[in-house]
C-alpha cells in the first residue's frame, strides 16, 4: 500500500484516518475519494497510484468505523450526517477548497450531500453505482452480509469467503482478483481475521425490509448540475439502474456513463478502460 497516511480529529474526538497520495502543491484539480459503506480508502489505491503519478494530489478517507479510523463507541452515529461531517473535517484540515469527488455508493451519495450544503467544494463528481435512485433489492442483499460475514482462519479462507458471497456480482475475477479483495476486506486483529470495519453498521440497514420504501435524492442530485458528472455502471449491478442511470442523463444532459462489463455493486476501479476513463474525465475538468 502506497500514499502518506495523516490522522484528523473529528469534531466529537474521534481519530479519523485518510491516505493521501501526490504533491500537495499540485495546481492540478485535486481528488478526493469517498468508499463504499463498509469500504475503506484502500479500494482507491490503483486509482490513486495511476492519478497520483500523472502529478495529481490524491486524498482517500476512511469514514468512522472503517480502515484505519477510529470506531464510534455509538453505533447510531454512523450515518451521512455524521460522516458528511467528518468528510468537511478532512477537507478543512487539509485545506481542500474544491476537489474532484469519486464516491463508491455510500460515498457518491456522500459527494451529493456536499454538493448541497458546500458547493464550491465540488469542482466535479464521479458516482461510482449510485445513483439518486437505490434498488431495495440491491439494499437487501448488503443487509445480507454487513456484518455477517464467516470468520475465515486463513487468507485463502478470506478469499473464499468473499467468493461465496460476491461471485454473482463479480464473476470473472481471478484467485489473483480475490486475494486482492480478501486483502482489502479483512485485517489481522489478535491473531485472526476480521472485516475492516466495525460489525455494528449492520445496526444502521436493521430497519431495511422488503416492504421498506426508499427515498430518492433527485434534489441532492440535482445539486451537481453545476458541474461535470461522470456515473460508472456496473453491468450486473443490483442497487443502480438502467432505468435510473437514463433519467440521470435526462436531468444532466453532459453526463458521462461508463459500464463495467461483468461487474456488480459496486466495480473496483481496477481495470485500464475504468481507470483511462476515470483519468481522462478528470483531466477535461
Amino acid at each position: 500500500m502506497s500514499g502518506e497516511s495523516i490522522f484528523f480529529t473529528s469534531k466529537d474526538g474521534l481519530r479519523l484516518h485518510a491516505r493521501c497520495y501526490g504533491a500537495r502543491a499540485s495546481n492540478a484539480t485535486p481528488v478526493v475519494c469517498l468508499p463504499g459503506l463498509t469500504r475503506t480508502a484502500d479500494d482507491f489505491d490503483a486509482l490513486a497510484e495511476r492519478l497520483s503519478g500523472a502529478g495529481r494530489r490524491v486524498i482517500a478517507l476512511d469514514y468512522r468505523g472503517r480502515g484505519l479510523s477510529a470506531y464510534d463507541p455509538n453505533p447510531a452515529n454512523y450515518t451521512v450526517q455524521v460522516e458528511l461531517g467528518d468528510v468537511l473535517t478532512v477537507l478543512d484540515a487539509l485545506d481542500v477548497r474544491s476537489a474532484i469527488f469519486i464516491g463508491t455508493s455510500r460515498g457518491g451519495i456522500l459527494a451529493m450531500l456536499l454538493a448541497s450544503v458546500r458547493p464550491q467544494a465540488v469542482a466535479a463528481a464521479i458516482l461510482n453505482d449510485i445513483g439518486p435512485v437505490i434498488e431495495l433489492s440491491g439494499l437487501l442483499r448488503i443487509k445480507s452480509y454487513v456484518g455477517k460475514l464467516p470468520a475465515p482462519a486463513n487468507d485463502a479462507e478470506a478469499a473464499k469467503v468473499l467468493r461465496d458471497v460476491f461471485a454473482a456480482s463479480f464473476p470473472n475475477l481471478s484467485d489473483e482478483d480475490w486475494r486482492g479483495f480478501a486483502h482489502r476486506a479483512f485485517k489481522q486483529e489478535d491473531g485472526r481475521l476480521v472485516p475492516t470495519y466495525d460489525v455494528r453498521i449492520a445496526e444502521t440497514l436493521k430497519e431495511i425490509s422488503p416492504e421498506t420504501i426508499v427515498p430518492d435524492l433527485w434534489p441532492q442530485f440535482d445539486g451537481l448540475a453545476h458541474v461535470p458528472v461522470m456515473v460508472i455502471r456496473g453491468a450486473l449491478s443490483d442497487l443502480l439502474s438502467t432505468e435510473t442511470v437514463e433519467a440521470m442523463s435526462a436531468r444532466h444532459p453532459n453526463m458521462r456513463v461508463v459500464e463495467v462489463a461483468g461487474q456488480g455493486h459496486a466495480p473496483m476501479l481496477q481495470d485500464e478502460p475504468t481507470l483511462g476513463a476515470i483519468e481522462q474525465f478528470a483531466n477535461a475538468v
